[in-house]
């Protein structure tokens, strides 16, 4: 299913869980064409208690009650133009939530929900949203400090699958999204990376943060072991 959905409709997912100070984070699955996608939507809550959903999934009743127990949703972060599958219906039911997009996104989001800005103020010092260099501004990430360390919200850029199984597992293999490693996958360099250079570089400007705890992606499993030189493995690939 790949279609932006109409109404709420609650698709498998997990519960969740806080990985640090004020973020959460919970997975699901997606039925695509050729292999079940795990993904991802992370949750950040602000020092005044609103909340920035970073690539929305629909979730059950105990679990969107919980999450408004954390705080309150005020920004949408639709990280690229793929990620619009429950935009729509988060935003009708937070009507006052600020759809977020990256610049380079910002056309294709917009057919599915008006998009209000590319340059979010989260009032917040510790919360930054980046559209990524290299990408056309096609993709979005956001960096978070807390008092327990650091936390890379990276989107489609990298992929981290590693229980992928059968013929869907071979097609996620091949795409890049799964494998051993985490990994820039084939289709997201095809597609979206126009200048290696300007990654690379961003890539090993995250690698410098030396309080980097944790990077979640969109696809996959965190990457909570040895960040930083995950991130230099990355840059290194596009060399």
């Amino acid at each position: 299913m790949t279609r932006p959905l109409q109404h709420w409709q609650v698709l498998p997912h997990g519960k969740l869980t806080e990985i640090a100070p004020n973020i959460l984070t919970v997975t699901g699955l997606i039925a695509m064409p050729l292999a079940d996608l795990p993904r991802r939507m992370t949750v950040v809550r602000l020092r005044d208690g609103r909340l920035v959903i970073f690539s929305a999934i629909a979730l059950d009743e105990d679990e969107m009650q919980a999450l408004e127990r954390y705080g309150q949703p005020a920004f949408l972060v639709v990280p690229n133009g793929h990620h619009r599958l429950d935009a729509k219906i988060w935003k009708e039911r937070y009507p006052s939530m600020q759809v977020v997009a990256p610049a380079g996104a910002a056309s294709s989001v917009g057919k599915i929900v008006p998009v209000d800005t590319t340059a979010p103020d989260f009032g917040d010092a510790g919360v930054q949203f980046i559209a990524v260099p290299g990408t056309r501004e096609q993709e979005a990430a956001l960096l978070v400090h807390t008092d327990d360390g650091s936390t890379l919200v990276l989107n489609d850029l990298v992929g981290n699958i590693h229980d992928a199984s059968g013929f869907g597992g071979w097609v996620l293999r091949r795409a890049g999204f799964a494998g051993d490693t985490p990994r820039i996958p084939a289709v997201v360099k095809l597609s979206m990376v126009a200048d290696k250079e300007a990654l690379r570089a961003q890539l090993l400007q995250w690698a410098e943060v030396d309080s980097l705890k944790h990077i979640l992606v969109s696809h996959g499993a965190s990457i909570d072991h040895a960040p930083q030189a995950t991130l230099r493995e990355l840059a290194d690939s596009l060399a």
